[in-house]
Formats: C-alpha cells, structure tokens, sequence
C-alpha cells in the first residue's frame, strides 16, 4: 500500500518532552510520535546524551527509551549527502551547523514538516520545508 502522507520530521527537544515530566509536553510530543516520524540518527544520539547529561537516567533505562524512540519512527542515517546539504544550508542562512544538520535531514527526507522548539515557527527552507513549534496556540 502507497501512502501519500507527507512525512513529518520530529527534532530532538520533541522526542525528549514525549518521555518527560512536563505533562502537556510529554502528551504533545507522544502525538507527534504515534504519526511514526522521520528522526535522523543525530536525534537519537542528542536524546540519548539528554537522558544521560540531564536527566541523569541509569544506562538500562536511557537505552530502553530510545530503543522505543527508534521502532516507533523512520530513522534516518546522517550521511555525507546530508552533512553537504547541511554545510550549504549554514553558509545561506546562518543558522547553526547542528540545526542545519537536523533541517537537511528532513529535507533529503522528503518531510514537509520539522516540529521543533529551537527553531522559527513558520520559518519555510527551500519553498516545502516547514518549521512548526508545537507547543504554540
């Protein structure tokens, strides 16, 4: 069966709230991951560095989450395609290097959606790209 869903790419922060404390966030963020995102394997290793740094999570319990985090999402291999579309998209807009990383990683994806905090709701790259914060409104 074809799906002619657009993909949606989920950045970090996301997938952290969906297994935090805050209750609103933690529900937002458990939606977001029940459409079986995008994420790229830089998620995956800043969400497992967050449970590690700042959540102070035991080993056992940090490689759990993100064992769940995986099989519920399309994880996608930042590669030397994406670190060059990475690379391009810092030298034209000047966001920072990881950002960018994240941004081509959903765009070599095919998303038209990137859910994040730390970027500019609404913000648009390359004309099918759109950045949504999904804690507003």
């Amino acid at each position: 069966m074809h799906s002619t869903t657009v993909p949606v790419f989920v950045d970090t922060n996301i997938a952290v709230y969906a297994f935090g404390l805050d209750a609103a966030k933690k529900a937002k963020g458990r939606d977001l991951l029940a459409r079986q995102p995008t994420i790229s394997t830089q998620v995956v290793n800043e969400f497992l560095n967050v449970c590690r740094v700042k959540l102070k999570l035991e080993i056992a319990t940090r490689h759990a989450l993100a064992r769940e985090l995986i099989a519920g999402c399309d994880v996608v291999v930042v590669d030397s395609n994406v670190v060059g579309k990475a690379m391009t998209l810092e030298a034209q807009t000047g966001l920072s290097y990881w950002d960018c990383l994240i941004v081509a990683s959903a765009l070599l994806s095919g998303c038209g959606t990137l859910y994040s905090e730390d970027m500019q709701h609404g913000q648009i790259f390359e004309g099918r790209l759109t950045v949504l914060n999904p804690f507003l409104g």
